[in-house]
């Protein structure tokens, strides 16, 4: 974050305002932890704020200290919409284009008032006047403690802003193994574990609340697997069929793209997600070393994220997409086996 971006900061959050604070549609770990961490800050503060989802989000996320805070934009339309009509400052998080918010994207780009981005993910849109974003970044959780930093309020983390921080950084760095994991990423989990937070808590209350659906359905989901040794690629399908056979519940799939690339050899693991209600496939890509996942996913599948994770969608049937997937890999030979 540049200084002048520090100033205007400064600045904005000198005077009393109304904040709205936006994660993504489908909201993780990272965008979870992160605007709820900022909503503490900011509340702390003196200032007024508020966390307006777009949707609703994993159990498993729910026990976060101000959980029962956030407003679902789905759910409770009214209220929520009234917060953003009085709002004076947005801060959006852990998502750089407002295509990424879902129905939330009309009311937020008829708002006149200052966006303030924060935010790793590659190719940043332009809607907000304040960005801070870096793609070297682990998580925006530790973007979010960095703004603290900036702002000389590294004493201000509480307890429950260092729970809520350390709940995104390990879950974006998958439990600290993932390449954007840095030793200045470790030394701000130090101080985040020296300022309270619960690190053997939040591992078990993340990990460790598995249903018999859910271990059932990622049996189901390994059973699928797809394995292209040609192209050190790994790929998973589940039909809505087997989804609901399983009593699927939102963020049950979380992780299982990760199986792929346990296995030797493989360096390209994708999962297919047929959800019949948006008609869509849901896509997550994942890959370690060099290959971008980034730039495959914008290329074939209307998505993006980061060059070793990154999601997509596709309008095809689960079969025809996975059938289009095996027929791109051909074009990606070289960059895969090599």
């Amino acid at each position: 974050m540049n200084l002048e971006s520090i100033k205007a900061v400064k600045q904005l959050l000198s005077q009393p305002q109304k904040i709205v604070i936006v994660p993504h549609k489908n909201p993780d770990g990272d965008a979870i932890g992160s605007t709820l961490a900022l909503w503490h800050y900011l509340t702390d503060r003196g200032q007024e704020a508020v966390v307006i989802a777009p949707n609703d989000y994993p159990k498993f996320l729910k026990w976060m200290p101000g959980n029962e805070n956030i407003l679902n934009f789905e759910r409770e339309n009214g209220q929520a919409k009234e917060k953003i009509a009085e709002a004076t400052v947005v801060f959006t998080l852990d998502f750089n284009h407002l295509g990424r918010i879902g129905q939330m994207q009309s009311v937020l780009e008829d708002l006149a008032v200052p966006f303030v981005m924060i935010d790793h993910h590659q190719a940043p849109s332009d809607y907000a006047e304040i960005m801070y974003s870096d793609v070297s970044m682990s998580s925006t959780c530790e973007m979010v403690y960095n703004f603290i930093e900036f702002l000389g309020d590294t004493d201000k983390i509480s307890l429950e802003i260092a729970n809520c921080l350390y709940t995104g950084i390990m879950t974006d760095t998958g439990s600290f193994k993932f390449r954007s994991t840095t030793g200045r990423t470790h030394r701000i989990v130090a101080d985040l574990i020296d300022k309270g937070a619960e690190n053997t808590q939040i591992h078990h209350r993340v990990y460790d609340t598995n249903t018999p659906g859910r271990l059932h359905l990622l049996g189901c989901a390994l059973k699928n697997m797809v394995i292209l040794d040609q192209y050190r690629t790994a790929y998973i399908t589940l039909s809505q069929e087997e989804l609901d056979a399983h009593k699927y519940q939102k963020g049950d799939t979380e992780g299982f793209v990760n199986y792929g690339l346990t296995l030797e050899g493989i360096i390209f693991a994708v999962i297919f997600i047929e959800n019949k209600e948006e008609g869509i496939v849901k896509i997550s890509f994942r890959s370690i070393g060099d290959f971008s996942v980034n730039e495959f996913a914008r290329a074939h599948f209307e998505g993006g994220g980061h060059n070793n994770a990154a999601g997509g969608k596709s309008d095809r049937s689960l079969k025809e997409t996975a059938l289009f997937f095996e027929s791109l890999l051909v074009n990606y030979k070289e960059q895969l086996t090599a």
